[in-house]
């Protein structure tokens, strides 16, 4: 099915890190599937950022997606928490090209804004609307899941130059 486009969204974390699969196909949503690798903090950051890599590997193989859409560092409380988010973002950056999959990369601002219509978004808004938007139950879901399901919305807005549907 050529018109239909699977998005593979990333929400990076070091402790956890956000999947979420969704297709378009004629301007419809759809979600595929969300799940999270959960780290443990003690564990060394070369070890919890092979797994990172390692989850992101295996939902790419898994979902075939055609894009990646990755959310980008926002303005960290402090530089060690930007650093720490670069790493697992770049992980799944390298994933994604090991893959030879498009990366495409959006400011949490930029994805509250084209799936909630504001930047300044809550979790919890950004949870409703993902829910309205794809018809799914978002108590099933973690907030990293979810967002990760909204930057998918979001790139699929971006390409297709919509906003909120």
């Amino acid at each position: 099915m050529a018109d239909r486009k699977i998005v593979l969204g990333v929400d990076p974390g070091t402790i956890v890190t956000g999947f979420g699969v969704v297709s378009e196909e004629k301007g419809r949503l759809e979600a595929l599937g969300w799940s999270s690798v959960r780290t443990s903090p003690r564990a060394p950051l070369a070890e919890r950022l092979s797994e990172i890599h390692a989850e992101v590997v295996r939902q790419i193989e898994i979902h075939r997606p055609d894009e990646v859409a990755v959310e980008n560092v926002f303005q960290a409380r402090n530089v060690k928490s930007a650093l720490m988010l670069g790493h697992a973002r770049g992980v799944a950056l390298l994933a994604a090209a090991q893959a030879g999959v498009d990366v495409f990369e959006y400011a949490p601002r930029e994805v509250k804004l084209s799936v909630v219509g504001t930047g300044s978004a809550t979790k919890a808004q950004v949870a409703s609307m993902v829910s309205r938007l794809l018809g799914v139950a978002t108590e099933e879901m973690r907030d990293d899941e979810s967002d990760a399901i909204a930057v998918a919305i979001c790139h699929i807005h971006k390409m297709s130059g919509a906003s909120i549907r």
